[in-house]
């Protein structure tokens, strides 16, 4: 029981990163008393004292983190200031276009588009600094409204919305020789990324 609780403690504190969780949060989501609780933590705290450990619980305020110890410090510097490239999944792509040019718009509004769920990717894109909340959706729960940032627009190379390249519906009002160039160079981007 206590290791099964111990397990749920160290995942739930992993997932929620910086924002940390309070007694009263585990006590609600483990379903434990204060005591159990106090006696995990304290348990994982010795376990994270072995030197072969990069990570310790701190207790900020009355909250509780799992964070790295400070001899990392170093090695976490280096990947924060030299972030590892990672490529945009297709799913990702796919909501980025979508709020491109149907933005504002909201998850459920990208999901009935795309016909699947696009929680991961709306997070993905807002962790990467494409995609932004633009407020919210008139009506009940208020949903929030995504849109691009300047970010995207830099990622992309574009000055404005207005440079995006006409949907395929849109494309014979435009000269095509323009819309080819600009398209191809859109559609390289996303490939690359895919590749990457």
């Amino acid at each position: 029981m206590k290791t099964n609780l111990s397990k749920k403690i160290e995942a739930l504190l992993f997932v929620v990163g910086d924002d940390g969780l309070t007694m009263a949060q585990l006590e609600f989501l483990t379903e434990a008393v204060e005591a159990e609780i106090r006696d995990c933590i304290d348990e994982m705290a010795k376990r994270y004292e072995e030197p072969m450990s990069g990570l310790m619980i701190k207790e900020f305020s009355g909250v509780f983190q799992l964070v790295t110890k400070p001899d990392v410090a170093e090695t976490i510097q280096k990947l924060v200031e030299n972030p590892t490239p990672q490529a945009l999944s297709q799913a990702s792509l796919e909501v980025l276009a979508i709020i491109a040019y149907k933005q504002p718009l909201t998850r459920l509004e990208i999901e009935d588009l795309r016909g699947v769920k696009s929680e991961k990717p709306l997070q993905t894109l807002a962790a990467k600094g494409l995609i932004q909340e633009r407020g919210r959706a008139e009506g009940a729960g208020r949903a929030i409204l995504y849109g691009t940032t300047n970010e995207f627009l830099n990622y992309f190379g574009l000055k404005n919305l207005d440079e995006l390249p006409p949907l395929p519906e849109e494309a014979s009002d435009e000269p095509e020789e323009e819309t080819d160039l600009f398209m191809t160079k859109f559609q390289e981007t996303f490939k690359e990324e895919v590749k990457a």
